[in-house]
């Protein structure tokens, strides 16, 4: 009984050994697994920072596309800005133009047809689509370093650009450009049109030009103007007029727009443009050489560029009244609102396609006469 007592004990020593090393490869293994988590997961929010760092990057771009040689430039020059203002792993991507890229089609980035800055400047009316493509950035490896390496390079890519021609606008301005049947149609690039009449220059009783979308009040018209309305129309759309000048609200609406602000605005919420240097024509303010004022606030580009609905002036009668757009078209604002009641308030018409507002295309809704107003897209 003795003997079989001390040859179990015998084994039980034994077997001391054997469970310190299982414990061991055990507690190894579990801190390989949590290492593994960690690089892991380490990696998968980095490529996702560096991927919604690319989508920014090319919807910026694409914001720029209007059409024309300007806009190639504009778009190389929104997208590189956006991106190498983009912090990764406390470090900046160093983005440069020749990561973006650009094509006439989506297929083009596939079948190796896009195009770089330059040529895509020569075939500027068929561009549509904006890729960029970010440099190799490291990560740092934490636990699994013998295995994977001390650092794993990662990039991403994204392609935007421009949405099929918009026919359902939001974020045009509460206000409207009085034009004739046919007038209305053959706007005149480069012209300026009053969208706000002078105090004695109603174009019937007590209305000058004003609309009521989001509302009937001044704070309505401010926000409006310095943001853009939330509710939807298209051409043949229906909206109220807002009788009255309403001097200071559209004053203050706009002019947020040039780094000017009232006590009802702020420039957070209603950011001015990044270049607000008056009296210069859309063509200087597209100009990269052309005259530049930065503003004090940070800048929006493109807050200079509006839409505005055209409406016929039979449409307009004494008093608020009921008024059927005839169409959206794209205007550039030259100048801030002065102070007083004021004169006529004018923009600049475009005329050329333009990335600007908000909206949707509806295929069962008229379409929208003149080049094409379209909002940038994020396609992959």
């Amino acid at each position: 009984m003795n003997k079989q007592k001390t040859i179990k004990a015998r084994n039980r020593k034994g077997e001391r050994g054997s469970v310190l090393a299982t414990a061991a490869l055990g507690m190894m293994s579990f801190l390989m697994a949590v290492g593994m988590g960690v690089d892991i997961s380490h990696l998968y929010v980095a490529k996702n920072e560096l991927q919604n760092a690319a989508d920014a990057a090319a919807l910026a771009g694409a914001s720029g596309l209007n059409f024309d040689d300007t806009g190639i430039a504009i778009a190389t020059a929104r997208a590189t800005a956006a991106m190498n203002s983009y912090q990764f792993t406390n470090t900046n991507v160093v983005f440069t133009p020749s990561n973006v890229r650009f094509g006439r089609n989506l297929s083009d980035f596939t079948n190796g047809s896009d195009m770089g800055q330059a040529a895509a400047a020569a075939v500027a009316a068929d561009v549509k689509f904006v890729k960029v493509t970010t440099p190799q950035s490291p990560v740092n490896i934490a636990f699994l370093g013998m295995i994977l390496g001390s650092s794993k390079n990662l990039w991403a890519e994204a392609v935007a650009g421009v949405s099929v021609p918009l026919n359902i606008f939001a974020g045009y301005l509460p206000v409207s450009v009085i034009c004739n049947t046919g007038p209305c149609d053959s706007a005149v690039p480069g012209q300026m049109y009053t969208f706000r009449g002078d105090p004695g220059g109603a174009v019937s009783p007590g209305n000058f030009q004003v609309l009521a979308i989001d509302g009937s009040g001044a704070s309505d018209d401010r926000i409006g103007l310095a943001s853009g309305v939330k509710n939807v129309v298209g051409p043949g759309g229906y909206v109220d007029t807002k009788p009255g000048v309403t001097a200071g609200a559209v004053r203050q609406g706009v002019n947020t727009r040039f780094d000017d602000y009232g006590s009802q605005v702020d420039p957070v919420t209603f950011p001015p443009d990044t270049n607000i240097a008056e009296n210069i024509t859309y063509e200087q303010y597209l100009d990269v050489n052309g005259p530049k004022q930065a503003p004090s606030h940070p800048g929006v580009p493109g807050r200079r560029v509006v839409l505005i609905p055209l409406v016929e002036e039979s449409e307009f009668a004494g008093g608020r009244t009921n008024v059927q757009i005839h169409h959206f078209g794209a205007f550039f604002l030259r100048s801030k609102v002065s102070g007083g009641s004021g004169g006529d308030i004018q923009a600049e018409y475009i005329g050329v396609g333009v990335v600007v507002g908000n909206g949707e295309y509806d295929p069962t809704a008229p379409t929208n006469p003149g080049p094409p107003i379209v909002k940038p897209v994020l396609y992959r």
